[in-house]
């Protein structure tokens, strides 16, 4: 992934995405239950990674959650911590997670590994391996098609993927699926998925 593309990308529509976005109103229930039904039993610290405004690392910590945000544009670092100021939030790249290894109970990764073309996904799911403790929790929602496949996002170029693909790539990186939900496109949102799964192994 073109780390810096992304970043300039997103620090220019930074703006009109916290407008759009940038609350847990403009999020379905069901995601949100979703997310909590995995994360929120997590005994211990759980990553936002691609946390954005900082909407869902909130939402984490309202539910009792000891949740940090973590993103790589500066404008949303920024509204998250004047928005949410007893909320942790801080600069990074999920390519290279600033915390030891299994150190954390989870992750949620809500859209953020969107823009990884295919060939640079295995590597970040190995860091995402690495961090999570075993019997940790890993939460991502990705983009939905019947094939693996750029397209034009409104920001900068994402990919879709069939969900059985990509949870046999999570499993690869030592993470085994307990649950997935899938919601179609609407007209306004293209179809979505989100995987929930636990860090095997040691």
């Amino acid at each position: 992934m073109d780390t810096e593309l992304v970043r300039r990308a997103y620090a220019s529509a930074a703006e009109l995405y916290i407008e759009l976005l940038g609350t847990t109103r403009q999020v379905h229930a069901d995601d949100l239950a979703f997310i909590g039904r995995h994360l929120a039993v997590c005994p211990g610290p759980v990553l936002d990674l691609g946390c954005g405004p900082g909407h869902l690392t909130a939402h984490l910590r309202s539910l009792g959650v000891d949740a940090t945000g973590i993103d790589l544009v500066g404008e949303f670092i920024d509204h998250a911590r004047a928005t949410h100021p007893d909320g942790r939030y801080l600069l990074g790249s999920m390519e290279r997670i600033a915390v030891a290894d299994h150190s954390v109970a989870g992750i949620l990764a809500w859209g953020s590994v969107i823009h990884l073309p295919p060939p640079d996904l295995d590597g970040v799911l190995a860091e995402f391996r690495r961090v999570v403790a075993p019997g940790g929790k890993l939460v991502v929602a990705i983009f939905v098609g019947d094939e693996v496949a750029a397209f034009d996002h409104k920001v900068v170029t994402a990919w879709r993927w069939p969900v059985d693909e990509f949870s046999a790539r999570l499993a690869c990186a030592g993470f085994t699926e307990v649950e997935r939900l899938h919601r179609p496109g609407d007209g306004t949102r293209r179809p979505h998925a989100a995987v929930a799964a636990v860090a095997t192994g040691g």
